[in-house]
């Protein structure tokens, strides 16, 4: 089967030490899938990456967009490294490559006007409020871990360099791309122009998915399955979403902003544009959730 792969931020780290050493772990969950048999398509978050690079290069004066670009190589690079690395313990030959890609979106897009997408560092209220006051940005709370960056978060609509990546995966080689969602750019007169933005991870997932015909879009995230009154003495844990349920717990506002929200959209839109189905569990149980035995299903 064909399976594009969400990775959440567990799945990488907020340093480069705690990054490799997490992707190491990353691998061995990867490569388990691959030795089932199924075709592989990596994507990734990049919200603390991300904000450690445009902390580090604003001065410089380097665009946000050049920010995620830079993001989406040095993750590439460690998660090819971790991936090559598990590949030959195994003694399994296989080509891995990372594909910077660009994501268009619409600039008229409402998100511009209204940004939701969390990045960088978690603050406290007193530190978030003093860096909006120094005009640094729009901070909002995030799921409960404190507050953080903001930036829009439009809807992808077209993956730029789609050709490029299925003649990839078609040539059986794992690929990594559309990190942080991609590069966000709009069309411009000859071509693409870059945009501050983030788009949504598991969004731009779920449109690589559609587009790639893939069996399966696997979304990673810290739990194990999907809940309804999460983190309440009557919490209950979801193993089967049909597209009717999903939207009524939506429309409930059972999933938070930010956080599963986005997910549960995005394997929304692909179970209803594909044949394929959705998967929402963690990095741990990634190989246990594809043989059926756990996660939370979104299908038709």
């Amino acid at each position: 089967m064909r399976v594009v792969v969400a990775l959440g931020g567990n799945a990488l780290g907020s340093t480069v030490p705690e990054q490799l050493e997490n992707t190491k772990k990353t691998a061995k969950k990867l490569v388990d899938l691959v030795e089932m048999g199924h075709e592989i398509i990596i994507t990734h978050g990049n919200g603390p990456q991300v904000g450690v690079i445009y902390k580090a290069m604003s001065n410089e004066g380097f665009p946000f967009a050049e920010c995620g670009a830079m993001s989406q190589g040095y993750i590439g690079y460690h998660l090819q490294q971790a991936i090559q690395a598990e590949l030959q313990k195994r003694r399994k030959k296989m080509r891995i490559a990372t594909i910077i890609s660009q994501v268009e979106v619409d600039k008229n897009d409402l998100a511009f006007k209204n940004p939701t997408k969390p990045i960088g560092n978690f603050y406290t209220k007193e530190e978030a409020e003093k860096l909006s006051s120094e005009g640094l940005g729009v901070y909002k709370e995030d799921a409960g871990r404190g507050y953080r960056k903001v930036v829009p978060s439009p809807i992808p609509i077209k993956i730029c360099e789609l050709s490029t990546i299925e003649k990839s995966v078609e040539g059986k080689n794992i690929v990594i791309t559309c990190g942080g969602g991609g590069i966000p750019v709009i069309a411009a007169k000859n071509g693409y122009k870059g945009v501050d933005a983030v788009i949504d991870k598991d969004r731009t997932s779920s449109l690589l998915a559609t587009k790639l015909k893939a069996d399966i879009l696997l979304i990673l995230t810290t739990v194990e399955k999907v809940s309804i009154n999460f983190n309440m003495p009557n919490e209950k844990k979801l193993s089967k979403l049909t597209l009717k349920e999903a939207k009524k717990y939506i429309d409930n506002k059972e999933f938070k902003e930010g956080s599963m929200l986005p997910k549960i959209e995005a394997c929304i839109e692909f179970v209803k544009k594909s044949n394929g189905k959705a998967i929402i569990t963690s990095l741990a149980k990634a190989k246990s959730a594809i043989e059926g035995k756990t996660g939370t299903i979104i299908e038709k």
